[in-house]
Parts: structure tokens; sequence; C-alpha cells
């Protein structure tokens, strides 16, 4: 089955983490962007997950209305059905929501897929995000429990972000300053409320610098080896190796050294956005540029419809975001690597 059932979301992410590699989350904002990142997951022949914003669903959602659970469910739906011909397996997951969004995104989302689940079908999404990183630890955590259970039950994976990511992502923003580093603390306390497992499967986004958007090598100070700080220090309390399953938020920009360290430390999941909207974007611009007089009427001139046609730029566009996703599996090691 290309969308992974419950079943099959764990076997993907034990994989990853005894294979010391990670999946590529791809932020999707429309058919073509998700046809964009299935096509790139099969041409490098990794397993994969497939993700939406609150912003993305909004834009999903359509301008006249702009509902996010709409959008995010038409989205989930189309996915359920195109990625049937493609050669891989991919999660669906829902990314950033904070706690201003929950009422409308999450948990609305969590409700659709419990009634499937209840007639014994599998949920519409396999995880969910929490993003609680603007809250305190204490308030981020009790939501967090609260969550957890209702997609435990529903045999959803939630994602939590228990400390904040730089920059600034779908309104989401923080400063880029030292509460960018998860401390052994914050994660003892986690462990305390979420337990390790045993209360719901859970992604732990926990912060080592990371930082949303756009910058260069050097601006951002990345320290993945913190989290090994963190495994081994839980782990010796509760007697569990590894216990985290770590996701890589803000990685744009980072250094193929500071990708490994984060997959030997226990990353399973890398989100990308800033980079594959951009590997998206640039050939629409070139075919723009190169075909100026085609795509505009120019001194009242007719143009050339097959120049502006969407379908001409749109193969483009969808042609260079799938090369940015190969590229990233590559980075990851999930190349190669998908469930036979």
């Amino acid at each position: 089955m290309p969308i992974a059932t419950p079943d099959v979301y764990n076997e993907m992410l034990d994989r990853a983490k005894a294979g010391k590699f990670a999946y590529p989350a791809i932020n999707v904002t429309s058919s073509q962007t998700l046809h964009a990142a299935l096509r790139g997951f099969a041409e490098a022949e990794s397993d994969g997950i497939i993700q939406i914003s609150t912003g993305g669903a909004e834009f999903l959602g359509g301008q006249h209305k702009k509902d996010m659970v709409t959008g995010a469910v038409a989205l989930a739906e189309f996915a359920h059905i195109v990625a049937a011909k493609y050669d891989i397996t991919v999660a669906l997951h829902t990314d950033h929501c904070p706690k201003d969004k929950l009422d409308g995104y999450v948990r609305p989302l969590l409700a659709i897929s419990a009634e499937r689940v209840a007639r014994g079908e599998n949920p519409l999404f396999q995880s969910h995000m929490w993003d609680g990183s603007a809250e305190t630890l204490a308030d981020n955590l009790a939501i967090g429990q609260e969550l957890l259970a209702q997609a435990h039950a529903a045999k959803i994976i939630l994602e939590v972000e228990i400390t904040p990511t730089g920059g600034e992502e779908d309104g989401v923003s923080h400063e880029i300053n030292d509460s960018l580093y998860t401390t052994v603390n914050d994660a003892v306390r986690t462990a305390e409320a979420l337990g390790l497992g045993e209360k719901g499967r859970y992604l732990l986004a926990a912060s080592f610098g990371n930082v949303h958007g756009v910058y260069k090598p050097g601006n951002v100070v990345l320290r993945p080896e913190l989290l090994r700080d963190l495994q081994d220090a839980i782990g010796a309390q509760y007697g569990k190796k590894d216990p985290f399953d770590f996701v890589f938020h803000g990685g744009s920009g980072s250094s193929q050294e500071e990708i490994e360290t984060a997959l030997e430390n226990g990353v399973v999941k890398m989100n990308l956005d800033t980079d594959t909207q951009y590997a998206f974007t640039r050939p629409v611009v070139d075919h723009m540029f190169k075909n100026y007089d085609g795509v505009l009427k120019v001194d009242g001139e007719v143009g050339k419809k097959s120049t502006y046609d969407p379908r001409t730029w749109g193969k483009l566009a969808e042609a260079g975001m799938a090369a940015r996703v190969v590229e990233a599996t590559q980075m990851l090691r999930s190349a190669g690597n998908r469930l036979k």
C-alpha cells in the first residue's frame, strides 16, 4: 500500500533508526508539489513523508474560504489515490500547529481519523505535529499528553516540539539565541510526561540550534552532537538505548557532516520546505525570462499559448523539485532503502 498503514509507518521509522538514515519530510501546497515529492521519492527508490503545514492547508483549502481542514483532507484523499502509481511508500503528516490553531486543524483531523478507525479503516494521516514551543514547557507537555492519548487511540503518531526552532514558519517565529538548544532537563520532563512509547509513540523535535528559512552556512551554530547527550541521559535513567526518535527541523544550509552526526544520534525525519520551494520556483523563473514575449502579450501582440500554458512551465517546476527531493534522500541515506 503506497500510503503507509499504522504498522507500516512504525516499521519505516524503526528501519530508519536501526539503519542510521532519515526520511525527507517534504512540505507540499498543491497537487503538483505532491507529485513532485512522490516522483522524487520514486526516482530515488526511497520511502518518505509528505507533510502539510497550517499555511499549506489553508492555501489548499482555496482563497475563498481558506479552510485548513478542507485543504488537508482534500490533499490527503488525493494522495491516497495518486500515490498508488508510485512504487514507494509514504506517510502523510501535518506540520507545525501552534496552540491557537489546534481547534481549527489538528483536533478536527484527529477526530476524522478516529471515526475512520472506528469503522475499521486506517487513519487519514499517519502523524500530526503539535508545536508548543511558544508555550511554557509545562503547558506544552500538558497539551502534548492530551493529544498523544487521542493520537494513540486513532493509531496515529504524534510529533512534539518541546523547545524553539529559530526563524519563522507559517507565522510561528523565534529569535536566534541560546534558547535554541534543548537541555537534558527538558528531555527528562518530556519522558516523564509523555513516556517512552508506552503511552503512544511520538517523534521529538529537539532543538540543537536549528533555524527555519534561508540562511548561509556559518550563520547558525548547529550542535547535532547534543542529541547524543539527550539519548544517553534518558537512556541511562530508563534503561533503554536511544529512547528518542528525533526530527531535524530547519535544516536548510546544513552541512553533510552535521546531517550525518544527527543521523547517528537518532534523527529519523528531516523537514524540507525552503529548499524545495526554491527548486520548484527556479525553473519557472527561468522559463518566464527566456520566453518573455510568449508568456506576455507584449506591445499588443497575442503571446504564445504553448509557453504560458501552466502545463508547460508546471512540468519544469515538478522536475526541479523532484530532483531536489532525490538529493535529499541521498544526503539522508534513505535512497535505495524503500520497503520491498
